[in-house]
């Protein structure tokens, strides 16, 4: 009974350590972030930082704001063409899907969760870029467009997941229900099941949105990677994971702390965007 007693100690102590570990690895993440990036946007002023259009570090302009819209722009790209996608294919798999196929399906979309980043570059670099080349007939298939592309295809295995998994914990007795009022099989699953898994269903593309915005070599490879301000789907830009990752092997003093700023401001993006999933689980625990 004692040797009993003290593996569950013991095991109680070593999940304490490991929750500590993870709890510390996000802090010190945090100091390092806030402790060399603050500085850096006072000393180069927060609307001039934030809100500045030119990033010229050899004159020491460093105004991010071409690279924040970037971001929003091939993000909101991303979610208009990868979404619908998504949804159709988490309800087709949830409720429509034949036995027989639906292993074959889920092993499917969880490879794609498992592909490194840089394979998809390379499938946007030799397929996507020179197709947009062609049908828009742009010298440089580099662009926005592209981008936007590849990373609504990378966000499917995270949106599918989560948005399957919600409208399987849907009751079937809401299911049945529609059944019995004389609804068929596609209306109560489009009218009731999906509107019953609305809450998982945001918190899906809600965590999409964080897949596409943290993206970082995928759209090195496709998106142009230019220091300006976005001025179409055609044309070329850089993100904040872009300008910190080409830029950060070369850079010094001041230079490296603005890099390390624009990390701090995608950090702040990728904490809002997980304040909003945390908030819509919760109105979803309390069936709100």
């Amino acid at each position: 009974m004692k040797v009993r007693e003290m593996k569950e100690t013991l095991m109680k102590i070593v999940f304490l350590i490991a929750a500590c570990a993870s709890v510390l690895a996000v802090i010190l993440i945090c100091v390092f972030l806030f402790a060399n990036g603050i500085p850096a946007i006072r000393q180069i002023g927060v609307f001039d930082f934030l809100l500045g259009k030119t990033w010229k570090p050899g004159n020491n302009l460093y105004g991010v704001l071409p690279m924040i819209m970037g971001s929003i722009y091939v993000t909101a790209g991303a979610i208009i063409f990868g979404v619908p996608i998504a949804l159709l294919t988490s309800i087709f798999l949830a409720r429509f899907c034949p036995h027989k196929i639906y292993g074959f399906c889920r092993s499917a979309i969880n490879l794609m969760a498992g592909v490194p980043s840089v394979v998809y570059g390379f499938f946007g670099l030799v397929v996507l870029v020179p197709f947009v080349k062609e049908v828009f007939g742009i010298p440089n298939g580099n662009t926005m467009l592209t981008a936007s592309i590849l990373l609504a295809i990378m966000i499917l295995p995270t949106v599918v997941g989560v948005t399957e998994s919600a409208l399987q914990s849907v009751p079937d007795s809401y299911y049945e229900g529609a059944l019995a009022l004389g609804a068929t099989h596609t209306q109560s699953v489009f009218f009731i099941v999906v509107p019953a898994a609305k809450s998982g269903i945001i918190a899906g593309i809600v965590l999409g949105i964080g897949r596409a915005v943290g993206e970082t070599m995928a759209v090195i490879m496709v998106a142009g990677n230019q220091a300006r301000m976005p001025k179409g789907l055609t044309k070329g830009i850089r993100t904040l994971t872009s300008n910190i990752v080409l830029e950060m092997g070369y850079a010094a003093d001041l230079h490296r702390e603005a890099l390390i700023a624009t990390g701090v401001v995608l950090f702040v993006f990728i904490l809002i965007i997980n304040l909003i999933v945390t908030v819509l689980n919760r109105r979803s625990e309390h069936g709100k």
